[in-house]
């Protein structure tokens, strides 16, 4: 399953969004690995994130080839900080950390050795390692690239049993969410959630609201069942997955099952679910698998004008975001700029 940042549209609501990620990146610079390093927009890329003071780039790969692409390709990297991973002092600790979290696995330190040479697998480590605050790639490399070596070595959040993917939309000239804008999660990853797995990605895009959209959170657990007034086994996991939130987070106002309009509409949510904190209210929807997620989102970018950014990668115990193979320059800075506002709320 892919988890790719994409900004589709460019409309005043993703500037403006935009504009205030920038500026909260800019707050309190993070660094941020790009293992991609010798690749041409993310050379560009680089570029204007040391201009903008977006984040401090580390970029990882050939240090004489680094060069050679940012020449041709017209990219000032002058004073960004380069690492080569077969050069690297670092290496050899990596190597052994490495070693030490996939031993069980049937790891060998001469194995251990040979995979930290590729920047994936060196650029997560340093993650891993406090060295860098969060990670950005995919724009040569496939999403099972990326995900690979994060699950293996950063691995999910604590409490989090699963990686996800949030959008967070922006729909013009709208009185639901907050002024429009809700975020819907998983749209991106899991095809079928369990109920334990739908209860994380729901704290989960609770945090994604409150790190990237500075927003408290109202989440709320969509079915086609509102409050028991439909009894199936898809209503049931639903309301597992509610019951198991709430306990591993009294903090944050989730509730469920409800239905959309239950979950959005003031009136409906009042009808439906008179003493719910959450229902008329919402502006955090967690579907109840990837099919209605991806269909959902779809359907408010085209039928409400919608902007959709994202997915935005959730669920990692440090942040690690994912591109599109077709991304452009823009879509590199913008998606390291997310990056580093996740790792500021870590």
């Amino acid at each position: 399953m892919c988890v790719k940042i994409n900004i589709f549209g460019r409309g005043i609501l993703v500037m403006d969004f935009m504009n205030k990620i920038w500026a909260m990146a800019q707050s309190d610079v993070k660094r941020i690995v790009l293992p991609e390093g010798e690749e041409e927009r993310t050379l560009k890329a680089s570029q204007i994130i040391k201009e903008k003071s977006l984040a401090h780039v580390i970029l990882v790969g050939n240090e004489a080839k680094i060069k050679e692409n940012a020449a041709k390709a017209g990219a000032d990297i002058e004073g960004i900080e380069i690492i080569d991973p077969h050069t690297s002092a670092k290496k050899p600790a990596y190597v052994e950390g490495f070693y030490e979290l996939r031993k069980n696995k049937g790891m060998t330190m001469e194995k251990a050795e040979s995979i930290l040479s590729d920047p994936m697998y060196f650029a997560t480590m340093m993650v891993k390692d406090g060295d860098a605050d969060g990670m950005v790639s995919g724009a040569i490399h496939t999403t099972g690239d990326l995900l690979r070596p994060g699950l293996q070595i950063v691995k999910t959040a604590p409490g989090i049993s699963t990686v996800s993917g949030a959008f967070v939309m922006l729909v013009p000239d709208c009185e639901y969410g907050q002024d429009g804008m809700l975020l819907f999660a998983d749209c991106a990853v899991n095809p079928n959630p369990d109920a334990e797995q739908l209860a994380a990605i729901a704290i989960s895009t609770a945090e994604t609201a409150k790190a990237l959209c500075n927003m408290e959170p109202r989440v709320a657990m969509l079915s086609f069942s509102t409050m028991g007034s439909a009894t199936h086994e898809l209503v049931d996991k639903v309301v597992e997955a509610t019951r198991i939130a709430k306990e591993l987070r009294p903090d944050l106002m989730i509730d469920g099952e409800l239905q959309l309009d239950a979950a959005i509409v003031p009136k409906v949510g009042a009808l439906k679910a008179p003493h719910s904190p959450v229902a008329g209210k919402a502006n955090v929807l967690v579907f109840p698998d990837l099919q209605a997620g991806n269909i959902g989102y779809k359907l408010v970018q085209r039928f409400a004008g919608a902007d959709a950014i994202g997915p935005v990668c959730q669920g990692f115990a440090k942040p690690i975001n994912d591109l599109s193979r077709g991304c452009s320059v823009e879509d590199i800075v913008n998606v390291v700029a997310i990056t580093a506002v996740q790792a500021q709320s870590m």
